[in-house]
């Protein structure tokens, strides 16, 4: 292995273990905690659902969703950026709840695959974030009702502590192998349980969501990093076994060995 190599591969390594240790707590921003209950309207996301469909694989062999950030044309570039401008110009406030949770999956997802295309080619989502920084999720991407947001504002001062829904995990995309597939349906008010529900099936059942090896039950570091959510050791255990196929259920249940934890920070592409 040449210094280079070594040194990208170091660099890696790190920044996943500071990734873990530095994962934000959750810190509502109350300003974000209204909504209109009484209003019928609802959130366009056919630009987003027409990306997804032209450039998602949701049917890849190795069972993880992959974007072909090579293959987006100039055109949907530009798409991408007037679904963004659409969503930024509006209140979600102005909106029920279950709109205002698809605006923010769906505006943390769109904003992930926009700094992929801003780099491409990249390796990894870590190294998004400038010289100074490992990962883009403290970037501010994004003004919304005149306050500027990163993608740590949406997914732990807004989701997080205002839905307090452990399928979220599921929902927002972080562009890696690791991470939970990217839905190839933008959320709406009306699919979200459904998408919800599929994404943590989908994740609990794939190796890199759960698996064992060796004696030892393997887990992704998303729940090292937000345990809390899921319920502590307990709660997890009853979570993972939930949405579990019914061998991996009952491997969960009789499981009395140790638990380790991983993540592939590569790239989702082909």
């Amino acid at each position: 292995m040449t210094l280079l190599r070594w040194m990208s591969a170091a660099l890696l390594i790190f920044a996943a273990v500071r990734v873990a240790v530095a994962t934000p707590a959750m810190e509502p921003w109350e300003i974000w905690h209204r909504s209109d209950e009484t209003r019928a309207a609802s959130i366009d996301h056919s630009a987003w659902q027409e990306l997804l469909t032209l450039y998602l694989d949701d049917r890849h062999p190795s069972g993880i969703a992959r974007f072909d950030y090579a293959r987006v044309d100039p055109d949907h570039v530009r798409l991408l950026d007037i679904y963004l401008e659409q969503l930024a110009a509006l209140d979600p406030r102005q909106f029920t709840r279950d709109e205002q949770r698809a605006y923010w999956i769906n505006l943390y997802n769109a904003l992930t695959v926009r700094l992929v295309l801003q780099h491409y080619p990249v390796r990894s989502v870590i190294r998004l974030g400038g010289w100074y920084r490992l990962g883009p999720w403290d970037l501010d991407l994004v003004e919304v009702a005149g306050h500027r947001l990163s993608l740590n504002d949406i997914e732990h001062r807004i989701l997080r502590p205002f839905w307090r829904d452990p399928r979220l995990h599921y929902a927002l995309n972080n562009g890696s192998l690791g991470s939970p597939n990217l839905a190839a349906e933008a959320f709406t008010a009306q699919n979200s349980e459904r998408l919800l529900d599929q994404g943590a099936r989908a994740y609990i059942n794939h190796p890199r969501g759960v698996d064992f090896e060796k004696g030892q039950l393997v887990l992704s570091k998303l729940y090292d990093w937000f345990p809390a959510d899921f319920g502590g050791e307990a709660g997890l255990l009853q979570h993972l076994t939930a949405y579990a196929e019914p061998e991996l259920a009952r491997r969960l249940a009789s499981f009395e060995g140790g638990v380790r934890y991983r993540f592939d920070w590569d790239l989702n592409e082909p």
